[in-house]
């Protein structure tokens, strides 16, 4: 162990949250960062910059997010201060080694973005909260569609130079679609061949590689397959991990790669593979181009979701002491969950109805016809078979136990979920897709006044009425109900007792 090593543990070891950051540890064992990205905290000890940019939907400002003192906690408050009854979005995830290795808004590549000029969606600013230390903070929720990237990269691993990183799951968050990756992709967004990426994977895609059990698993991507291992197919030594909070590390160089995972919560790391590249053609030795991406494959591929709260890329191949050490400051940071509704207070079984705060439509409240949920007059004198339909119970979230689910009052074991962006009142198929389209989360009315209902899975989109009929909508979009005319009056609620 190096001597600057030896010093930087010691600095650890005094049980400070920011006595010596990752990369003050990375830079101490010989491999510095050439990249830092937290929305959640300063990666090294003196960092006092910017750690992110948001914008909000009332005015399209911007501001940036620091940590509250130097090397500590990101400033979730003043977030929170400029965000208040608006929407806001992250634009810009900033690089902390002083590179200028941020990260924006991917634009289009091999796959085109969702948005009409083929950019990626931008994330929520307010999907992710945790605590660190008790302190709060925000992660990146990245929906399918949401991606960021640089292209132009300074000091990253290119060829088949040697490099580490390591990046902060949510491991409870994923799904099998191309590719939520953290890492060293092409620079022209395009698929230009085998080897010529190396970043972090998670999630359940097993077309070309797979761990053992169901996923999700850590893989790397490597352009045209992910690997578990050195063949392309499955790797019983790579587990299975949904750790809340996941460790997840990757690191390269001549002929040889590793992967390790842990819960950030608390232990050590285990290694899931540490041997030879890949046999196939193109993947010994490497050809890395030292773009940076983040929730997307190498060719902009758009489909997967995960969340992000924290990871870097460094120069060189780390030790294993380095990363444990770092594995060790992750676990010091503390971080954990915290509640995800801000608005009405709501409880499991408690009946309730939902009425439209527009002006010259708050008389109508959330209702169904059928599998259509819309907007309808519901009076006393309404007949039993409306006031039921406009009435909703209230249940502990089928896809996250911190938010809720709505099932029909008239129809029993059927809820609330959104399709396609429309909502819609399906029978519970106990999907992993179902359940997670069916959870809502509630926050603080936009208009100032009761509650705004935030898909958990689409944290940019919220209930809105548009002529009557009910989406999940973002504040200025694409389509036609994301107008952002009317928008914070449309997608608040008054939540009442139900009619039934």
């Amino acid at each position: 162990m190096s001597s600057r090593l030896s010093v930087a543990l010691s600095l650890l070891a005094t049980g400070s949250l920011v006595a010596a950051g990752p990369c003050d540890l990375y830079s101490a064992g010989g491999t510095p960062c050439i990249a830092a990205h937290s929305t959640t905290r300063a990666l090294y000890n003196a960092f006092s910059g910017s750690l992110y940019q948001v914008k909000r939907g009332s005015d399209n400002t911007t501001t940036n997010i620091a940590p509250i003192s130097a090397g500590g906690v990101a400033n979730a408050a003043a977030q929170d201060t400029f965000c208040a009854s608006t929407t806001c979005l992250i634009t810009i995830i900033y690089d902390q080694s002083g590179r200028g290795n941020h990260l924006t808004q991917a634009p289009p590549g091999g796959f085109k973005g969702p948005e009409t000029n083929g950019y990626d969606n931008l994330a929520s600013a307010t999907g992710a909260p945790v605590t660190l230390n008790g302190q709060k903070a925000y992660g990146v929720f990245m929906s399918p569609g949401t991606g960021y990237r640089n292209n132009k990269v300074s000091g990253s691993a290119v060829g088949d130079a040697a490099e580490g990183m390591y990046a902060i799951f949510d491991g409870t968050h994923y799904n099998d679609g191309c590719c939520f990756d953290y890492g060293n992709a092409e620079t022209s967004s395009l698929d230009t061949g085998n080897g010529h990426m190396e970043a972090l994977y998670f999630g359940t895609n097993s077309i070309w590689g797979s761990g053992s059990g169901s996923g999700p698993w850590i893989m790397a991507d490597l352009e045209n397959g992910l690997f578990s291992g050195q063949g392309s197919k499955q790797n019983t030594a790579d587990p299975t991990v949904t750790h809340r909070f996941l460790t997840s590390v990757l690191k390269g160089g001549p002929n040889k790669w590793a992967i390790k995972g842990g819960n950030a919560a608390s232990g050590s790391l285990s290694t899931y593979y540490n041997g030879a590249r890949p046999t196939a053609s193109g993947y010994n030795p490497m050809s890395k181009e030292g773009a940076i991406i983040l929730g997307i494959g190498g060719d902009n591929s758009i489909s997967a979701q995960g969340t992000f709260y924290e990871g870097v890329m460094t120069s060189g191949y780390p030790s294993d002491d380095v990363e444990n050490s770092v594995q060790a400051n992750i676990v010091a940071a503390k971080y954990a969950t915290t509640s995800m509704n801000s608005g009405t207070a709501l409880t499991a079984g408690q009946s309730i109805s939902l009425r439209v705060t527009t002006s010259g439509y708050d008389t109508r409240y959330l209702a169904h016809t059928g599998a259509t949920v819309n907007t309808q007059v519901v009076t006393s004198s309404s007949a039993t078979s409306l006031k039921q339909q406009a009435s909703w119970t209230v249940r502990t979230g089928l896809g996250n136990s911190a938010c809720w689910s709505f099932e029909s009052k008239d129809t029993p074991g059927s809820y609330l979920r959104h399709y396609n962006f429309v909502l819609q009142l399906g029978a519970n198929d106990n999907s992993k897709t179902f359940k997670e389209d069916a959870t809502f989360c509630s926050v603080a009315g936009l208009n100032g006044s009761g509650s705004t209902i935030r898909a958990w899975g689409y944290p940019t989109r919220y209930f809105r009425h548009f002529d009557n009929v009910a989406y999940i909508a973002s504040n200025g979009g694409v389509h036609f109900f994301d107008a952002a005319n009317s928008f914070n009056a449309d997608a608040t609620w008054a939540v009442g007792s139900s009619f039934a």
